[in-house]
């Protein structure tokens, strides 16, 4: 009925490796946000110092005009891009938190479902109600969960809906504008 040194030992082994993995998870997107916005970085200013140049070379006014309308679209599809990129990185680490974090639900669930399991073998007689009660609280407890997880995955995927909608907008937009 008690917890042993070796069960004691194996959860917080358990919860070590769990921070580990999060930590992991972290450290890539993060090292992915970084390479997305040094490499960003570096094509803004190769972009800022081309276009710099060829202001310089410009022979008059409809030229500085053309090379301002010419460098607008392409710095638009650049912060397009971007933007995805850091939303497909956002939404990729979202959901390794979110595996990580369901598993340990699972896990607690488990352990909980066992621990009271035992208890129920080995409780006095007259204390059947409040084990029900109990496992009635976790029951309920688990479905707001389920249903907080149901409500959180819809809102992730209507937010995922959006974003390509916006996408495909700037894309339709920017096919428009060249067209002219």
């Amino acid at each position: 009925m008690y917890a042993t040194p070796d069960q004691f030992s194996a959860a917080g082994k358990a919860s070590v490796e769990a921070l580990v993995g999060l930590a992991a998870t972290q450290f890539s997107a993060l090292e992915r946000m970084t390479a997305l916005s040094l490499n960003a970085s570096k094509a803004a200013f190769e972009d800022s110092v081309g276009f710099t140049r060829s202001l310089l070379g410009a022979k008059d006014v409809q030229e500085v005009v053309n090379l301002n309308a010419a460098v607008a679209q392409p710095s638009l599809d650049k912060a397009l891009e971007f933007s995805r990129s850091v939303y497909e990185v956002s939404t990729k680490t979202q959901g390794e938190f979110t595996k990580v974090f369901e598993a340990q639900a699972a896990e607690i669930n488990k352990s909980m479902v066992g621990m009271l399991d035992k208890i129920s073998r080995n409780a006095p007689a007259g204390s059947d109600v409040a084990l029900a009660a109990v496992k009635s609280a976790m029951s309920a407890a688990n479905t707001a969960y389920d249903s907080f997880t149901k409500a959180a995955k819809q809102a992730t995927d209507i937010a995922d809906a959006n974003f390509a909608a916006a996408s495909n907008a700037a894309k339709v937009a920017t096919v428009k504008r060249k067209a002219k």
